[in-house]
């Protein structure tokens, strides 16, 4: 029921980082909710925050978000652009805000994309955040949405991986993604069964890796290995695709798991292989618990705006969605702990 006593906004919502499941579940429960109770106007900006740095903007109505919620990726574009490493960036997304009547943002992302909205939010721009990133790693909420969707997909390869281990008697390592937090690893991991799991959160001796393979293949299995694409071995060289940064100075992460796969050959004598599921885990449709989730944040968050409590991001604390400042959101991210770590290696080697 629309709500006469409010003052119209005109809302920009943005999408901006890695592509995740549930983005556009979000950007509909805003839409929704905010044209028909309190009678909103919203516009699209495209490719994350390259929309407002460049203009770049789309009509955002209730009959352009009808059929998306079971779509992956986002109908907005993304992209990793970081407004503080271009010349007079804040300067150019105010001028683009004011000139196309934008009052208020939404900015839909992760660690990045907040950092730079609770930045933002300080030079005086009216913004709200949606925490989103399937590597679960945002502090002040329990859960992102896009988690259990890569946590699924991620699963269901390691299911399939496991008959033809077993058929070749070999070993197989599964890298997934996680560059400074292992969720996805963990909880995948433990419920795909795997033999070893791999975390950033803590170095591992490749010669205590190898002897877990060892005694799976004792017990005539075949051994599945689950790395996180962050994961280091005790020396501290992380393996990297290659030396190049993005604009928020992150390096481009992959190789760990050819290179595990290499020193457990060698040291076991057994054939390993590697499987790198990369984009897989982040993309297609989203699960319905990652649905619900992105349906209640982009409700919460609409009436964040339409109440004016700008500089907050909205985040599930057991299971109420609720409001916490940007700040405390970015400060610093949220790894494993080791005593969850501790639980996953009873299961090691076994």
């Amino acid at each position: 029921m629309l709500q006469e006593d409010e003052r119209i906004m005109r809302i920009g919502v943005l999408t901006g980082g890695g592509d995740c499941p549930g983005l556009n579940a979000v950007i509909r429960a805003v839409v929704r909710k905010g044209v028909a109770t309190y009678g909103h106007e919203f516009v699209g900006f495209r490719d994350g925050w390259k929309g407002p740095l460049e203009g770049l903007s789309r009509p955002l109505g209730i009959a352009d978000v009808r059929g998306i919620l079971p779509r992956g990726g986002t109908i907005l574009g993304s992209s990793r652009t970081n407004p503080f490493k271009i010349e007079n960036g804040v300067e150019r997304i105010k001028d683009n805000l004011a000139e196309q009547g934008v009052d208020a943002l939404i900015a839909i992302g992760g660690e990045d994309t907040l950092g730079v909205a609770t930045k933002l939010y300080e030079l005086g721009v009216h913004v709200v955040g949606v925490p989103k990133t399937i590597d679960n790693d945002l502090g002040a909420t329990d859960y992102t949405f896009g988690f259990d969707t890569a946590v699924n997909i991620a699963m269901e390869a390691i299911d399939r991986l496991h008959t033809t281990a077993e058929s070749h008697h070999r070993t197989l390592v599964v890298e997934v993604m996680g560059r400074h937090a292992g969720w996805i690893a963990l909880h995948a991991g433990l419920a795909g069964g795997a033999n070893v799991i791999l975390l950033p959160e803590r170095q591992f001796d490749v010669d205590q890796v190898a002897g877990y393979v060892e005694k799976r293949f004792q017990h005539q299995y075949a051994p599945i290995v689950v790395v996180a694409e962050g994961a280091q071995p005790l020396d501290g060289q992380m393996v990297l695709a290659n030396q190049e940064l993005d604009s928020f100075g992150h390096v481009r992460l992959g190789g760990i798991g050819q290179w595990l796969a290499e020193q457990l050959e060698a040291k076991t004598g057994k054939e390993a292989r590697t499987v790198v599921l990369g984009h897989i885990q982040r993309g297609g449709t989203p699960t319905a618990f990652d649905r619900v989730l992105a349906t209640r944040l982009g409700l919460q968050a609409i009436d964040a705006v339409n109440e004016g409590d700008w500089g907050k991001m909205v985040a599930m604390q057991s299971t109420d969605i609720v409001r916490v400042p940007l700040a405390e959101a970015t400060r610093e991210l949220k790894t494993v702990p080791l005593e969850r770590y501790a639980e996953a290696e009873v299961f090691f080697g076994s």
